[in-house]
């Protein structure tokens, strides 16, 4: 399948200008493409940016340089009518509409095609319905937005972008309020309506777990670097995200996707059942070790269940033990050797 680009952007610099001061450059040099059909996350450390982005992608405040073309017009040539049948915004602000009904949120988005006076027709008012559908929210149609929970109210915005029928749809932190069931729901919806509708859709985030799991394409923005671009799993495996995220006490595990505090982890080899292995990885990561596909230190731990799991350290017996509170234990009492036996593998292999 053909990527389609829906916004492209060559030279782009974002910042501001503000009368009677110098310009304040935030990002320069930005060649960026969004695709439809796919859920692209734009992460990055607080003051990287990333609401300056999105408000000049929009058309919110202007481009100090560079150019910004969406479905191969600049945006600057567009009206801000024009725009608002591009691109649907959702911003990170919880919504205070709670005087008005689900399906009366919804048909504000129907604004870009009703004219002055917002009378929706019989047309206007099906595309409400299918937007609430495509959310699974129509049972909540005739609900007061005050009634809704946050997860239940971003759904209902989702809906309201949806209604506009653009082909573009971005949002700053669709996830930031809310718990992590409703989460994971907002951001495996927006991935499928990307996927089903074809829509491009960008949004900012700082979490991580998610955006990897989801996301079709990443933006990591950082201040002072290029953007690096690209899918979750190229990014991973070319070292990226561990440049990205080097901070003093903090490492990226390109092995678990995950970030952790503290120094480079001694290795253990992890193999066998995936469901009991990754659980078990979790908590050696937790207690300062790294899980490993190989021998790195020449101990290795062997999941055959949740019940049985054996942890083997050359020169000692194998430990059988029946639960993964029992392995830490074990691997807490043999830290020190663990340790030695991973420095003289890593020692070796230096000398080879």
């Amino acid at each position: 399948m053909l990527h389609t680009s829906v916004i492209e952007t060559s030279g782009l610099v974002i910042g501001y200008a503000q009368k009677g001061r110098e310009r304040t450059v935030v990002h320069g040099s930005l060649q960026l493409q969004l695709y439809a059909g796919e859920l692209t996350s734009l992460l990055g450390l607080n003051g990287a940016g990333k609401s300056t982005l999105l408000r000049t992608l929009c058309g919110f405040q202007p481009a100090l340089g560079g150019q910004i073309r969406i479905k191969g017009r600049l945006l600057s040539d567009c009206s801000q009518e024009e725009l608002s049948r591009i691109i649907g915004v959702i911003l990170t602000e919880k919504t205070n509409a709670g005087g008005i009904t689900a399906a009366e949120l919804v048909a504000l988005g129907r604004h870009p095609y009703t004219g002055f006076f917002g009378r929706l027709k019989a047309e206007d008012r099906r595309i409400v319905a299918d937007s609430l559908e495509a959310v699974d929210m129509t049972h909540k149609s005739a609900a007061y937005i005050s009634e809704l929970s946050d997860g239940e109210r971003q759904k209902v915005m989702i809906a309201k972008a949806l209604a506009q029928q653009c082909p573009v749809i971005i949002l700053d932190e669709p996830t930031a309020f809310l718990d992590v069931t409703s989460r994971i729901e907002t951001m495996s919806l927006l991935h499928h309506l990307a996927a089903e509708q074809g829509k491009a859709i960008l949004l900012s985030t700082h979490d991580l777990d998610l955006a990897i799991q989801m996301s079709d394409c990443l933006w990591l923005q950082e201040k002072g670097r290029d953007m690096m671009c690209g899918t979750p799993e190229d990014l991973i495996l070319s070292g990226a995200f561990e440049t990205f995220f080097h901070k003093k006490g903090i490492t990226f595990d390109p092995l678990t996707g995950k970030l952790a505090a503290g120094k480079p982890a001694c290795p253990i080899a992890v193999e066998g059942d995936l469901n009991t292995g990754y659980w078990v990885g979790n908590a050696l990561i937790r207690n300062g070790f790294r899980p490993s596909p190989a021998e790195a230190s020449g101990v290795k731990i062997t999941c055959s269940g949740p019940d049985r799991i054996t942890l083997q350290i050359p020169g000692r017996q194998t430990f059988g033990v029946h639960s993964v509170a029992e392995l830490m234990e074990v691997v807490r009492m043999h830290r020190n050797e663990i340790s030695q036996r991973a420095a003289f593998r890593e020692e070796a292999d230096k000398n080879e």
